[in-house]
Formats: C-alpha cells, structure tokens, sequence
C-alpha cells in the first residue's frame, strides 16, 4: 500500500495545495519525542525537494529545539475527504529566525502573521504515501481566530517578552536557538 519517491510530484504537490492542516514531528537524540499539528495558510511547496512552513508563537518551540539538535523531522499530510491518503515528507530541516538575512524573503511566502517566531525550511530525503483507509472523514469548519487576536493582544514586544519566557528552551532544557546567543 505505502509508495516511496525521491521528491514531489505535481500529483502531491496539488494534495498539499488541498490541506487545512498537517502534522510536523521532530526528536532529538534524546528525551520527548515532539508531534504538532499546524494549520493557518502555513506551508509553501519551494519546489519538488524543499518545503518550508511557518512556525507561529505556541506553548512551546520544540521542533526548534530538535532542528538545532540534529534537524530531523517529518510533516505528515492526512485527508480527511472522501478520498483516504497519507502523505509523509521526511528530511533534515532548518530554521529561518527573524534575525536572519533570509527572513524577509522566506516571511513574504505567507500572509502577514502576527507572533511569527521561525520558518523551517525542510530538505525532503524521503516522500511517501499510505493508504489512510483507516483516518475517518471530517468537514473543514473553519480557521480559530484566536492565536491571532492573543498576538495582536500582546502586540510585537509582548509577543518577544512571551517567547523570553516560554520559547527559549524545550521541555528536555534543550535551547531552541529563538534568540541569538
């Protein structure tokens, strides 16, 4: 049932182009082993071997905790319509921070977010797709507006005040790399 491929094909990149949300999973070499849903208009085909998604302010910034460790990590699409498929893109991402050269040009992929902390780029090694004949079918409502109305509540300085607290190290005391050191 499961395929595998060296990179994207129009066929998937057009099933991603679908998706409401998808799933990022990372692990360092030791410790908590980290599963995220995402969603939000966060995801950009680069091209048939990169991705690249935008991490918005969360609880926490494990997925940049695992990328400075050792930067594995896999996104997995699932649909939820009538036509069951999984779709996991598997490779070695980094982080782009807004401190860095790269940030505006990667930041100008999405719509303007507000509490935008990093944008992974991910190098795929591995493409592959499942069956998924077992994920039950869901109706897409809509967007929560709520992690947007938190940012503009907190506004830009609030926003890095709250990542100073919560987003400078992972649940293993790993640092995510949110501010340079």
């Amino acid at each position: 049932m499961a395929e595998q491929f060296e990179q994207l094909d129009d066929k998937l990149i057009d099933f991603i182009g679908r998706q409401q949300m998808f799933f990022v999973g990372t692990a360092g070499a030791e410790g908590f082993v980290n599963v995220s849903p995402k969603g939000m208009d966060s995801l950009r085909v680069l091209d048939t071997r990169r991705v690249a998604w935008l991490n918005l302010t969360g609880s926490g910034n494990e997925s940049a905790a695992h990328v400075l460790e050792n930067g594995r990590m896999t996104i997995m699409f699932c649909s939820f319509d009538k036509q069951p498929l999984i779709l996991r893109l598997y490779g070695t991402a980094r982080a782009v921070h807004p401190r860095d050269d790269q940030w505006a040009e990667m930041a100008a992929l999405f719509p303007d977010h507000p509490g935008a902390r990093q944008v992974f780029v991910l190098e795929l090694a591995l493409v592959m797709t499942s069956c998924g004949y077992a994920v039950p079918e869901y109706s897409f409502k809509r967007e929560r507006p709520t992690l947007r109305k938190w940012a503009e509540n907190k506004g830009p300085e609030g926003v890095v005040e709250y990542w100073r607290e919560n987003n400078v190290s992972s649940l293993d005391d790993k640092a995510t790399g949110i501010f340079k050191d």
